[in-house]
């Protein structure tokens, strides 16, 4: 005979959460390893001492964290399945009665309170240190990459800057995004900023501005790029930067993630592995003065030379610095390049004029080469490519590029749903945590 369930309400209930989460479950094994005891007074500077009691921004972040574990991308979304997940009560500290702050009271705190406190990096640093206290950081070798993420802003609402900021001009209100845009603006006017020194854009996004136009990945979009400092033992993110799109953001973000891990961790790596990208002078030589090894291709530009002698048909001697052409003339220093961190050399005019091979060599009246200033840098990283530490840093970099990968084919994270710099750094720093979060449950036995 068939069954039939029916719905019989019980006057009392004896119910534990606690015997409805599995012992064998992520959030289980992740709330085991957070104690926020070591930033709490952190959280008290950003509140006032009267009033009424706010929500406990422990709770706020703990949301926030599932939100990333478990690629819940929308706001209103996570508070409803927070609402309903027991799991997700437990790891809250909510019970069964608990009640979810809405949706208005979250997006405030998460775009004003945290963001002004910096606390989302305090709370990644502090999951850094969780890991390196279980040794999953080993400190002797580290690698750096960054990957694209689209910015939250239509690729039809763009303009040239002067059209845009007469745009800005007359509304009344400008969001913050923009604000921040325009501020920093105003702050950067007159001011030399270490790193390569850019053009203004070609166009700028109406609602975040601060985001680049990228062909990186495909036709073109406004994005920022999330760089990661990762310890290449275990695969841990060690540092966090979000920079707009920009190639060469990479670099001033690999300095900065350095040296803000040797301050913040002690960590200062032997060797740095990164693609061709990073492979500049100045950052070669910026490495070997912090005695770090670049695991770093050498970036070689080919100059077309029409079929006539190239640089290795002359001989540099560092002591007179000056080269030495197949004639054996004397070709001298003239003049630098501070710009492309170039020096220029060559011969008189009346040698190259006499000169037998001259027209295998040029076609000017006397022909010039050039070396770079961090030529000896670039020399060593050269040398360090030949050897096996390379080649192994070079299997282990991969894990960076296997990081992205989960973080946009298993966390869904290939949009913003946040605007501005600092959206994208928040955005950048909860995912990471979330991934460290994951590694350090799968690595520590429970």
């Amino acid at each position: 005979m068939m069954g039939r369930q029916e719905v019989q309400e019980a006057l009392f209930y004896r119910f534990r959460i606690e015997d409805h989460v599995p012992a064998d479950h992520l959030l289980r094994r992740i709330d085991w390893l957070l104690d926020f005891r070591a930033i709490r007074h952190e959280f008290e500077a950003l509140y006032n001492y009267t009033g009424r009691p706010s929500v406990d921004p422990e709770l706020m972040i703990r949301m926030l964290l599932i939100g990333y574990l478990y690629g819940i991308r929308s706001e209103r979304r996570l508070v409803d399945e927070v609402h309903l997940n027991l799991a997700y009560r437990w790891f809250c500290r909510l019970g069964l009665e608990g009640r979810v702050p809405d949706r208005s009271t979250f997006s405030k705190n998460r775009h004003g309170r945290f963001a002004d406190g910096n606390i989302l990096r305090r709370v990644f640093e502090m999951v850094v240190d969780r890991c390196a206290a279980f040794g999953l950081v080993g400190g002797q070798a580290a690698a750096v990459d960054g990957s694209t993420i689209a910015a939250d802003a239509s690729r039809e609402r763009k303009d040239q800057p002067e059209a845009m900021q007469k745009t800005w001009a007359a509304k009344e209100e400008i969001a913050r995004p923009v604000r921040d845009y325009l501020d920093q603006l105003a702050a950067d006017a007159g001011e030399v900023h270490e790193g390569p020194q850019h053009k203004a854009p070609k166009y700028l996004s109406e609602t975040d501005p601060q985001a680049a136009w990228s062909i990186k990945d495909g036709p073109g979009r406004f994005s920022y790029e999330t760089n990661y400092l990762i310890d290449t033992d275990h695969g841990i993110i060690m540092d966090v930067e979000a920079t707009p799109a920009r190639l060469s953001q990479e670099i001033v973000a690999a300095k900065k993630m350095l040296a803000r891990t040797s301050e913040r961790h002690a960590f200062r790596p032997d060797a740095l592995a990164a693609d061709k990208s990073y492979g500049t002078g100045p950052f070669l030589a910026w490495l070997l003065k912090r005695e770090i090894a670049p695991h770093v291709p050498v970036l070689d530009r080919q100059h077309q030379t029409d079929g006539r002698y190239d640089l290795s048909h002359f001989v540099y001697d560092a002591a007179r610095d000056s080269f030495t052409c197949l004639e054996g003339h004397e070709m001298r220093f003239r003049k630098a390049d501070p710009v492309i961190r170039v020096k220029r050399y060559s011969a008189d005019t009346e040698t190259c004029g006499a000169c037998p091979i001259r027209k295998a060599c040029t076609t000017a009246p006397a022909r010039t080469v050039t070396r770079h200033m961090d030529e000896d840098a670039r020399q060593i990283a050269r040398n360090l490519s030949r050897t096996e530490e390379f080649a192994v840093s070079r299997r282990k970099r991969k894990k960076v590029e296997m990081l992205f990968a989960h973080l946009k084919r298993n966390l869904g994270f290939t949009r913003l749903r946040l605007r501005g710099l600092r959206g994208a750094e928040d955005e950048f720093l909860l995912a990471a945590t979330a991934q460290n979060l994951k590694r350090l449950a799968k690595r520590v036995p429970a």
